[in-house]
């Protein structure tokens, strides 16, 4: 899977950890950014990513911040773009389950590392339950 990496200083170390993570799976890891610990402005970055989940260009994408909050919001101004924040095992596999998301945005400072790598694992293991859930994406896609 290609899947689009992205975030700002707060979650630069998250990052890195989870590209090198995602190669040793096999996945095709995308790194739109940020290259270090540096202060930088999470838009920047984060729309890049989100951009690229969006044309097509990667079927899914990770974002990290210090919270995960403002990365999920930069990202979901993109069109088809469903940006999860996941903070539990739980909120990753319901992000899947019933929402469908094809982008996740994980807070570096709110996470343990352990914890990091079991929701990603999630997220990417766990499929979309359809049904009833699948209007509900229909229509968050469909907005403007």
């Amino acid at each position: 899977m290609r899947i689009a990496l992205a975030s700002d200083h707060a979650g630069f170390r998250y990052k890195q950890l989870v590209a090198r993570h995602l190669a040793d799976l096999g996945h095709e890891v995308v790194d739109f950014g940020t290259d270090s610990e540096a202060a930088v402005d999470y838009p920047d970055f984060i729309s890049l990513a989100a951009a690229a989940v969006a044309r097509g260009d990667c079927e899914r994408g990770i974002v990290f911040g210090g919270s995960g909050n403002g990365e999920a919001m930069a990202a979901n101004r993109f069109r088809r773009v469903r940006c999860a924040l996941v903070w539990s095992e739980e909120s990753a596999r319901l992000s899947r389950l019933h929402n469908d998301a094809n982008m996740i945005s994980i807070g570096e400072r709110l996470t343990s590392e352990p914890l990091l790598r079991a929701m990603v694992d999630i997220w990417l293991m766990t499929g979309f339950d359809g049904g009833r859930h699948v209007a509900r994406i229909a229509k968050l896609d469909a907005l403007p």
